[in-house]
């Protein structure tokens, strides 16, 4: 009698979604991948960027990771038009006048002249 050894039925996970604006997330939470990639380029162990993020399990955390590791060309794109679209904003807000984001700088800067005099 021969036995035939059968692989278990897969049922592959997916660990990184895109929402309704583009950005790709993780798990089933609203953490942004590029939060993910960027503590693992920073050399943050996994567990280190599960405790960073707790809506994520380390599954989650480790599947994010092997989703860059897998598709690195496509999330570099992907980062780097998320850092072109970042910019644009930030320099959007820049140009709108905010008088207590002004006042934050101007204590700022007096207590780093203060410091260094």
């Amino acid at each position: 009698m021969t036995t035939t050894k059968t692989k278990p039925e897969s049922h592959p996970k997916t660990y990184v979604w895109t929402d309704e604006h583009g950005a790709i997330r993780v798990g089933d939470t609203r953490v942004s991948l590029d939060s993910v990639v960027a503590g693992f380029q920073r050399g943050d162990a996994p567990e280190s960027i599960r405790l960073n993020f707790p809506a994520l399990t380390l599954e989650e955390v480790y599947g994010a990771i092997t989703y860059y590791l897998s598709n690195k060309d496509e999330v570099d794109a992907y980062l780097h038009r998320q850092d072109e679209l970042w910019e644009k904003a930030r320099q959007k807000a820049e140009s709108i006048p905010n008088p207590a984001r002004d006042r934050l700088r101007t204590m700022m800067r007096d207590r780093e002249a203060a410091k260094n005099r």
